[in-house]
């Protein structure tokens, strides 16, 4: 069965666009450490995600391989000459287009932090609220989240410790069972070695018999 062909554009769903950013991330940088190996040659990945975040990889020295470039830049420029109006014209609709979008999204973002609002019909209102509250959603979605997982690990150091306090207790009683037999078998040593010495140090028995003889005027066996 053949395998179904992914159309490429933006994923509207953050939290499916940031498993799809990682997976491919980790994908993307495997491939070039694989081409680093395979073919010996230097490579520099540098990705910035939709947040600012930074992630990059090197084969080697990334300090090392941007200033390759750098100079690999500056000489083509040098080889080049000046642009020319036509491309000089270009790069400032570039740079005019680009000086537009980050003043769209300035805008936007003061607007969802309640600023700026003046000038806004109805139907901006709306769709500024709708945004918002999709933020709130998913924010709250991503709370409770945390909580719950909090929650599960509280629970299973409380149940940790349940345990651990049962063993404690068991030691415990094992050790006092233990201490109870020996003292009583220490008791019952020192008693018995008492009577003993006792039985050796009364007289003997034939002497008895002999007084108690004398007494009762019976003959003596000498």
């Amino acid at each position: 069965m053949a395998r179904e062909k992914i159309r490429i554009k933006k994923i509207d769903n953050l939290t499916a666009r940031q498993v799809t950013f990682s997976k491919r991330r980790r994908g993307i940088i495997k491939k070039a450490g694989e081409l680093s190996i395979l073919c010996d040659a230097d490579v520099a990945l540098i990705i910035f995600s939709a947040t600012g975040k930074l992630f990059e990889f090197s084969s080697s020295s990334m300090r090392d391989i941007l200033g390759r470039y750098n100079l690999h830049a500056s000489n083509i420029n040098k080889m080049m000459g000046p642009p020319s109006p036509y491309h000089q014209q270009l790069e400032n609709c570039n740079l005019s287009r680009l000086s537009k979008e980050v003043e769209d999204k300035t805008k936007q973002l003061r607007q969802l932090r309640g600023d700026d609002l003046e000038g806004l019909n109805l139907e901006e209102l709306q769709r500024l609220e709708k945004s918002l509250e999709s933020g709130l959603s998913r924010v709250s979605e991503k709370k409770g989240e945390c909580v719950m997982s909090q929650i599960s690990s509280l629970e299973k150091r409380g149940s940790e410790l349940v345990d651990e306090n049962r063993r404690l207790r068991e030691q415990l009683v094992t050790l006092e069972m233990a201490k109870t037999m020996a003292l009583k078998e220490a008791v019952e040593t020192e008693s018995a070695t008492t009577n003993v010495s006792s039985y050796d140090s009364g007289a003997p028995l034939e002497d008895d018999f002999s007084d108690t003889s004398l007494k009762l005027g019976l003959p003596s066996w000498e």
